[in-house]
């Protein structure tokens, strides 16, 4: 990890330049911002929506759900604001801290999107598989203690990210993406990046590779449970509790397969496409999760009923 023979800079902050090619930049920074403005409202309120029920503590599922939502907050509004003005207001300026906290703050948002949807699958592997013993194992005050020795793990994992980054000079102030990510500030800096690289894709390799390869080994034990049993009423019940989870899978993981992993075994991507599919990794996931929940869920949906048939003129 060699610094480059190039010149340093004092950078106080980065100019970014990955929607210079995009084209009617006001519609799309609008419709970005309506998109944004949708997952804020839908994981706010169903964070609200278990919170002021009691009965609702009581069931794993809702508290893990809450995490869910927290991790999508934090994935959307860690990037998204930034993008929004870039796109409407063509400010492409931001500054050294600020940059670092975004940097932060996204891969802690993949990491614990990662880990929420994970431990999701274990709430749908006991509750399934071990039915009697569901509330005796993931009881209240354990599941609020995952909850939280996840968001330690994660952190401590991706201390390792600021650690590199922070001491090395900077020998540009323009950033080719379309916010400040790992990549795009090591490529800034006047380093070989190619040991940086290296070491984000093992570690990225080994977290996404993980935690999908346990949802994978947790939903084949499941479909083992269900096939076993007799009643097809059962069997239909089991279904819809996964299935909720299966499209919030297939949202977080497609375009992550697609943008990280394709283009490790020789898929050429253009930078756009690469922006394209980074932004849709984070949008994507962060409005449908919600919106998945609140209508697939009964208890949530009551409440939604409920509340507008309130607010509702007569």
């Amino acid at each position: 990890m060699s610094f480059q023979n190039l010149s340093a800079k004092n950078v106080s902050e980065f100019v970014i330049l990955g929607f210079d090619t995009v084209e009617h930049k006001l519609p799309i920074g609008v419709v970005f911002l309506v998109v944004y403005v949708l997952a804020m409202l839908a994981n706010t309120a169903n964070i609200c929506f278990v919170a002021m029920d009691k009965r609702l503590h009581q069931q794993p599922m809702y508290i893990f759900l809450c995490n869910l939502s927290l991790a999508d907050i934090l994935y959307c509004s860690s990037t998204c604001p930034s993008m929004i003005c870039n796109l409407i207001v063509g400010y492409k300026v931001i500054s050294y801290i600020p940059c670092v906290l975004q940097m932060c703050g996204f891969h802690l948002g993949v990491v614990m999107e990662m880990f929420a949807i994970t431990v999701m699958a274990m709430d749908r592997l006991i509750a399934i598989s071990y039915p009697l013993r569901y509330h005796s194992i993931l009881n209240t005050t354990r599941t609020v203690v995952i909850g939280v020795l996840l968001w330690m793990v994660a952190s401590a994992i991706l201390s390792i990210i600021p650690a590199t980054v922070l001491p090395l000079p900077f020998c540009s102030s323009t950033i080719q993406y379309v916010f400040c990510e790992y990549a795009s500030l090591v490529r800034a800096t006047c380093v070989n990046p190619n040991p940086y690289f290296n070491m984000i894709s093992t570690l990225t390799f080994v977290l996404l590779f993980g935690t999908f390869s346990f949802i994978c080994l947790s939903y084949i034990k499941i479909v083992i449970t269900v096939m076993r049993m007799t009643s097809k009423g059962d069997k239909k019940k089991m279904f819809n509790t996964c299935f909720t989870h299966l499209i919030v899978i297939v949202c977080f993981y497609a375009p992550m397969f697609v943008r990280i992993v394709l283009t490790r075994v020789g898929v050429v991507l253009t930078l756009e496409e690469r922006n394209g599919l980074l932004i849709g990794s984070i949008v994507c996931p962060s409005l449908i999760n919600p919106f998945i929940y609140c209508f697939r869920t009964k208890e949530i949906r009551k409440k939604i009923f409920k509340f507008v048939s309130k607010v509702a003129p007569e």
